[in-house]
C-alpha cells in the first residue's frame, strides 16, 4: 500500500504540470488579455464603449491610434501584467510559483491569490460539505429502503420524486423555494442572504449554530437536490445486484437471519462503489452549480470568484484556483482508492505500475 501511494503520489506532478500548463497556454492565447480589457474599460468609462482603433490578441495589445490612450501608457500595462516577457519565460516563471505555492496577485483586487482563495473558501466549504454529508446520509438509506421494498407503493413514489428532483435544475428549484418560503408570494421562514445574521457575534452558542443552519438549509436543499437521485438509484440498483448473488443464496441455506445478511454481507459489498464515488461527488457538491447557487442567495463564495475572475481576465486567479481544485481532486481520488482497499481488504495494488 505504501509503495503505491508513493507511486500515485509522483504520477500526481506530471498530471498537475499537464493540466497547468493546458490551462496557461488558453489563457495566454484567448481573445482579449487583461491588457485589452483595461484598456476597453477606460474607453468605457470615457464614454466610447470600447470602440477604439486598437487591435487586441490574447497577451498583447497593439496600438493603432486608440484616442486618449498613449502607446507609453499601454507598454506601462503590459509591463504591469507581465507581458512584456517572452512566453516561454512567463510560462517557466507561472509553473515554478504555483509548484511552490506562490499563487501570485491579483491584477485587479490588490490582494494576493491565496488571501482571496481563503476569503472566499468558507461559502463554498458550507454549501460542498454539507451538500455531500446530506447526500449520502439521505441517498444511502433511501436507496437500501427502495431495494429491500423493490416494486412497491414505496418504491414507485420515491423513484418518482428522486427523478423529479434530478430533472429539476438546481437554481430552478432555488428560485422555488425562494417563492415558497423565503418571503416570495407565500411563507417568510428562512433568509435569503449570507450564511449568517448581523448580529451573530451577539449570540450564544447554541443560537449561533441554529442560524447557521437556518442561513444554509435553502442554498444546501439547491444544490443537493441533482444528486440525490443518481446516488439513491446507484445505491438500490447495486443492493438488488448484491442480494441476487450466489453467496447470498448459500448465506441463507446456512440459516442466517435476513436482517444478519443485509448489513453484514450485502451492505459491505454495496459500500465498495459507492466509497470509490466519495471524490466525484465531494467535488461535484464543492464545485457544480456553486455560481448560480452564490448568485441566486448572495453567497460570495469560490463560484462568484472564478467567474469573476475569467471575466475580468485575472489570470493569476484563474490560474492559482484551478491549481487549487485540480490538485484537491486529485489527493480526493486517492483517499477514494485508500478507502476502497480499507472496504475490503481483498484488493491488492501490490501489481500496480509494474
Amino acid at each position: 500500500m505504501s509503495l503505491y501511494i508513493l507511486k500515485r503520489l509522483l504520477i500526481l506532478i506530471p498530471t498537475l504540470l499537464g493540466v497547468m500548463t493546458l490551462s496557461f497556454i488558453i489563457t495566454q492565447f484567448v481573445p482579449g488579455g487583461p491588457v485589452d480589457h483595461v484598456l476597453a474599460t477606460i474607453d468605457s468609462e470615457n464614454g466610447r464603449g470600447g470602440n477604439g482603433d486598437g487591435i487586441a490578441t490574447g497577451s498583447s495589445f497593439n496600438y493603432s491610434a486608440r484616442n486618449g490612450i498613449t502607446p507609453k501608457q499601454i507598454d506601462q500595462l503590459t509591463n504591469l501584467y507581465g507581458f512584456d516577457k517572452p512566453l516561454h519565460e512567463r510560462f517557466f516563471s507561472t509553473i515554478k510559483n504555483l509548484l511552490t505555492f506562490n499563487l501570485g496577485e491579483s491584477y485587479y483586487q490588490h490582494q494576493s491569490v491565496g488571501s482571496l482563495i481563503k476569503e472566499k473558501l468558507g461559502v463554498s466549504i458550507a454549501l460542498g460539505t454539507w451538500t455531500f454529508l446530506l447526500t449520502y446520509l439521505v441517498s444511502v438509506p433511501l436507496g437500501i429502503a427502495k431495494a429491500i421494498r423493490a416494486g412497491s407503493r414505496f418504491d414507485t413514489i420515491s423513484s418518482l420524486i428522486v427523478l423529479i428532483g434530478y430533472a429539476m435544475p438546481g437554481f430552478i428549484l432555488g428560485v422555488c423555494l425562494i417563492v415558497l418560503f423565503g418571503g416570495g408570494s407565500f411563507w417568510d421562514i428562512f433568509p435569503l442572504r449570507g450564511l449568517t445574521s448581523d448580529n451573530w457575534d451577539e449570540l450564544s452558542f447554541t443560537q449561533k449554530i441554529l442560524d447557521y443552519l437556518w442561513h444554509v438549509t435553502l442554498p444546501v436543499v439547491s444544490s443537493a437536490i441533482s444528486l440525490f437521485a443518481i446516488k439513491t438509484l446507484l445505491t438500490k440498483n447495486m443492493f438488488l445486484d448484491e442480494i441476487s448473488k450466489n453467496y447470498v443464496l448459500t448465506a441463507k441455506a446456512k440459516g442466517l437471519s435476513h436482517r444478519r445478511i443485509l448489513w453484514k454481507h450485502v451492505f459491505r459489498n454495496t459500500l465498495l462503489p459507492l466509497i470509490t464515488g466519495f471524490p466525484a461527488t465531494f467535488i461535484g457538491a464543492f464545485f457544480t452549480g456553486s455560481l448560480l447557487i452564490e448568485t441566486l442567495f448572495s453567497l460570495d463564495g469560490l463560484g462568484l470568484l472564478s467567474f469573476e475572475s475569467v471575466n475580468n481576465r485575472d489570470y493569476p486567479v484563474v490560474l492559482g484556483s484551478l491549481y487549487l481544485f485540480t490538485l484537491i481532486g486529485l489527493l480526493l481520488k486517492l483517499l477514494g482508492d485508500i478507502a476502497y482497499v480499507l472496504a475490503d481488504p481483498r484488493i491488492k495494488y501490490s501489481a500496480q505500475f509494474n
